[in-house]
C-alpha cells in the first residue's frame, strides 16, 4: 500500500542543505562555462555569493574587478590591488583592515580572502570574499568555491579549444575539396553557356548556393536536411559534367532530417565516391545515399559501385595520413569522434573492384550538439 507524500520525506536538514548548495552551484555554472569575462562574472556572482553567505563577494581578472555583489561597494576600488597581490603569490591570501581602509559607519567589510582562479596552470583571476573577520571556515570555503569556479573555467577553455580545432578541421576540409570541385564545376557550366544558356544559369545558381553553404562562417553543426540539400546541389553539378554516366539514388527517412550533424560531414564522402569510385570508370556508376532511423540513432550510408579501394589505404586515411588521396575521410572521422565519441567514427567497407560503402552513425540527440 502506497503512503501519501509528505514534505518530511525530502530528508534531513543536511540533505536539504546539500540540495540547496548543489542547486545554487548549478545556477552559476552556465555563465562560467562561457569563460571569465565581465558578462559571465555579473551573471554568476549572485549565485556564488549565495554559496558563501558573506557580506560581499567580488570576481576579478588579473588586474580589474569584473563584478561585485553585496554590501560595501565603496571597497570596489581596493579589489584590483588584492587581485594583483594574489596573482603574484599564486595562492589564497588573507587581507585585514590595514589593506581595506574604511571610514564608513557600520561597514561590515573589515577583512578579505582572495583565492586564485586557475586555468591550465595559469592564474586568470581571483574570487574575493569580504567579511567582518577571516574565520578558518570561511577561508576554506572560499578556497573550495574558487577551485569549483576554476574547474568551470577549465571546461570553458576545453570547449573553446575544441571549437577552434573543429573550425581548423573544417577550414582544412574546404581547402582540400574546393579547388578540385570549383574547377570542374565552372568548366561544366561554361560548356552549357552557348549550347543551353538556361541550363547554364540554373547550374550557376546551384553552384552559388553550394559555395555559400560550404563557406558559411557560423555554426559547427547543421541539420541533416541542410547537409543533404548541399549534397544534392553537388551531385547536380557533377551530373552536368558526367551526364548519364553518374546515376544517383536517394532514400531518406523524413524523421531524421532534423538531426544535428557536424557541418560538411556527408558531402566529402559523396565527393570521395565520385572521385575514386566513378571518375575513372568509362561506364560511370551508381551512387546510393540512404539515411534511416534506427532507435536512438540516425544511420547514413554513402555507397558506390565503382573501383573500390585497398583497405590499407583507407585505414591510413582514417588515421590521418596526409599523403592519402581520399578526400576528407580522416577529417570527417576525427570530427565525428570529437563530437559524439569514439563509438561514432566512420565505418568503411571496400575492396578493389568491389565498390565502397561508408556508414555514418550519429545519435539523434546529443548534449551540446545543436544545429
Amino acid at each position: 500500500m502506497s503512503r501519501p507524500w509528505r514534505r518530511r520525506h525530502l530528508g534531513t536538514e543536511a540533505d536539504r542543505a546539500t540540495f540547496r548548495t548543489l542547486h545554487t552551484a548549478s545556477l552559476a555554472a552556465p555563465a562560467l562555462r562561457s569563460g571569465l569575462s565581465t558578462d559571465s562574472a555579473e551573471r554568476s556572482i549572485r549565485h556564488l555569493h549565495d554559496l558563501l553567505g558573506s557580506p560581499a563577494l567580488a570576481l576579478t581578472d588579473t588586474a580589474t574587478t569584473l563584478a561585485w555583489h553585496g554590501s560595501g561597494q565603496h571597497h570596489t576600488g581596493q579589489s584590483p590591488a588584492l587581485a594583483r597581490e594574489t596573482v603574484e603569490r599564486g595562492s589564497t591570501r588573507v587581507f585585514d583592515r590595514a589593506d581595506l581602509p574604511c571610514d564608513a559607519a557600520g561597514c561590515e567589510v573589515r577583512a578579505a580572502i582572495a583565492s586564485p582562479l586557475v586555468v591550465d596552470e595559469r592564474v586568470v583571476g581571483t574570487l574575493q570574499v569580504f567579511a567582518p573577520q577571516p574565520t578558518a571556515g570561511l577561508v576554506r570555503a572560499a578556497g573550495e568555491v574558487a577551485q569549483w569556479v576554476s574547474a568551470q573555467l577549465e571546461l570553458a577553455e576545453l570547449d573553446a579549444s575544441r571549437t577552434r580545432l573543429m573550425e581548423a578541421e573544417v577550414r582544412a576540409l574546404r581547402a582540400q575539396i574546393s579547388p578540385h570541385f570549383i574547377y570542374n564545376s565552372l568548366g561544366a557550366i561554361a560548356s552549357f553557356v552557348r549550347t543551353d544558356p538556361d541550363r547554364a544559369r540554373e547550374l550557376l545558381l546551384e553552384f552559388a548556393d553550394f559555395t555559400r553553404y560550404s563557406f558559411r562562417r557560423h555554426g559547427e553543426y547543421t541539420t541533416l536536411a541542410e547537409e543533404l540539400r548541399s549534397v544534392e546541389r553537388y551531385l547536380l553539378l557533377e551530373q552536368a559534367r558526367f551526364g548519364d554516366r553518374l546515376r544517383v539514388t536517394l532514400r531518406i527517412a523524413p524523421e531524421v532530417l532534423p538531426v544535428a550533424v557536424p557541418f560538411l560531414c556527408i558531402q566529402p564522402l559523396v565527393e570521395n565516391a565520385v572521385r575514386h569510385g566513378l571518375e575513372a570508370a568509362e561506364a560511370g556508376g551508381h551512387i546510393t545515399i540512404v539515411a534511416r532511423d534506427q532507435d536512438q540513432e540516425c544511420v547514413i550510408e554513402v555507397e558506390d559501385d565503382g573501383a573500390g579501394e585497398d583497405p590499407d589505404v583507407v585505414r591510413r586515411a582514417l588515421a590521418g595520413d596526409a599523403t592519402s588521396d581520399s578526400v576528407g575521410l580522416g577529417n570527417v572521422d576525427a570530427r565525428l569522434r570529437t563530437t559524439f565519441g569514439d563509438d561514432y567514427g566512420l565505418v568503411v567497407e571496400t575492396a578493389p573492384g568491389a565498390g565502397t560503402k561508408v556508414v555514418v552513425r550519429v545519435p539523434k540527440f546529443a548534449p551540446g550538439v545543436h544545429a
